[in-house]
């Protein structure tokens, strides 16, 4: 990588990864929550996530950037964390309060790297490729809000209880 343009390229190639991993990953997230709401957020977030990545995928196109080949090692530890997580034995509740935990973790991941693909995009003039990542950084935003809401009005509450 010699430019910022190199470097924006290699990030976008990171987050469509991501996602990538992400979408497989998701179901089994969804699968191990136990509580209603928090499942309805997985699921509803998964939808998300194949927005996201068809969204890089219209930047990928835009910029005559193909977006395939690259591996993100950050969230396939992320995932392998939480799959270890997933399988180990723990109470129903204290299950759901991990589960959001877990799902943080990938979520600021996340807000990091749209953070920076974003600044970079608008540092090289990529004003509407700026704009359509900025959508996603909000979303993800957005998910941890929800995680986090979820997290302090009742499932670390009923996990405390136990």
């Amino acid at each position: 990588m010699k430019t910022l343009e190199d470097l924006f390229e290699h990030q976008l190639k990171d987050l469509y990864s991501a996602e990538t991993q992400l979408i497989a990953a998701l179901p089994k997230m969804v699968k191990s929550a136990t509580d209603p709401k928090l499942k309805k957020a997985f699921e509803d977030h998964l939808e998300e996530t194949k927005n996201q990545k068809k969204r890089l995928e219209d930047v990928g196109k835009q910029l005559d950037i193909d977006l395939k080949g690259e591996t993100c090692k950050a969230m396939q530890g992320l995932i392998k964390e939480a799959e270890s997580f997933i399988n180990e034995k723990k109470d129903e509740d204290v299950n759901n309060a991990g589960l959001i935990a877990e799902a943080q973790r990938v979520e600021h991941y996340e807000i990091s790297g749209y953070g920076t693909a974003v600044r970079y995009a608008k540092e090289l003039g990529h004003k509407k490729i700026a704009s359509i990542l900025q959508e996603t950084l909000d979303e993800e935003h957005g998910a941890d809000t929800k995680l986090n809401d979820m997290a302090e009005q009742r499932l670390n509450r009923k996990a405390i209880e136990k």
